[in-house]
């Protein structure tokens, strides 16, 4: 697979009436609550020859080259647009994420180009959060940890996805200083299974909250499994119980009706987050 990385123009230009860099967004809620305290969001890339791919399909390929950055800065302008205008809706809600590739935080003159672009819009640093894959348990570097600890003395707020999966060793979180922690779906799992199981899951809650962290619980599908997280001190859920991936333009106060027809209605997969503020 090939992506058309090196001009920002290609990659903004509309590929069969849809956006070639497309946003969607999902709510991570409080367990005691059930509003809604972050977005966070998910890319897919809308191409002429190959469809629509999903970040399993083209971030890997697109970590090889610079491609990466010139994608990370389409997305991150559109994750500042959805930002404001989910405060216009009036959401109450911490922060936005978006995700970064490892690449960019060896970029010289990386905190400076960040934060220019708050400064340019006009939002504190601490309303964004930038997405981190597993693999920089793995690939990160000294370096990497320096980058993550500068950016967030500026405010900025990171999240490491996919924690507890196959290819994420525990240990290796306390090399990075992120503020927020994923639970991998795989963990999730295992909830319910036996009582042994359940203790692994609360240990791991407990790990990553020791080390200074706020763990959030991805693959969270029913109340049992979210009340069983609350037990074990884990306060946010992401998953078909908070609410799917959905376009920013369905994301409506409930009192406002979600959807304003069955035309405009988003793909039989993705749902709207609603909100009870």
């Amino acid at each position: 697979m090939e992506i058309d990385g090196n001009n920002t123009e290609r990659l903004q230009k509309d590929v069969g009436g849809l956006r070639a860099v497309e946003m969607f967004y999902r709510g991570i809620r409080e367990i005691e609550t059930g509003s809604v305290a972050f977005f966070q969001s998910r890319t897919r890339l809308n191409t002429p020859g190959l469809g629509t791919l999903i970040p399993e399909n083209f971030r890997e390929v697109a970590e090889l080259s610079n491609q990466c950055l010139t994608l990370f800065d389409l997305e991150l302008a559109q994750g500042l647009e959805a930002e404001r205008t989910f405060r216009e809706r009036d959401f109450f809600f911490q922060w936005i994420s978006v995700y970064m590739p490892i690449r960019f935080l060896l970029e010289k003159g990386a905190e400076s180009k960040l934060i220019r672009r708050m400064e340019a819009v006009g939002l504190d640093t601490n309303r964004m959060c930038f997405e981190l894959p597993a693999k920089l348990l793995t690939e990160g570097s000294i370096h990497h940890a320096r980058a993550i600890a500068n950016l967030r003395n500026r405010g900025f707020h990171f999240l490491l996805t996919g924690f507890g999966g196959n290819n994420s060793p525990l240990m290796k979180l306390s090399d990075f200083p992120v503020d927020y922690v994923m639970l991998s779906q795989e963990i999730i799992s295992y909830l319910g299974k036996t009582d042994r199981a359940a203790s692994a899951v609360k240990s791991i809650v407990e790990f990553v909250s020791q080390l200074g962290a706020e763990p959030i619980a991805d693959g969270v599908a029913n109340a049992a499994q979210a009340e069983a997280l609350y037990e074990a001190q884990c306060r946010y859920i992401s998953g078909s119980l908070a609410g799917k991936y959905t376009l920013e333009r369905y994301i409506r106060k409930r009192s406002e009706g979600y959807l304003k027809s069955e035309e405009d209605a988003p793909p039989e997969d993705e749902e709207g987050v609603e909100s009870e503020d």
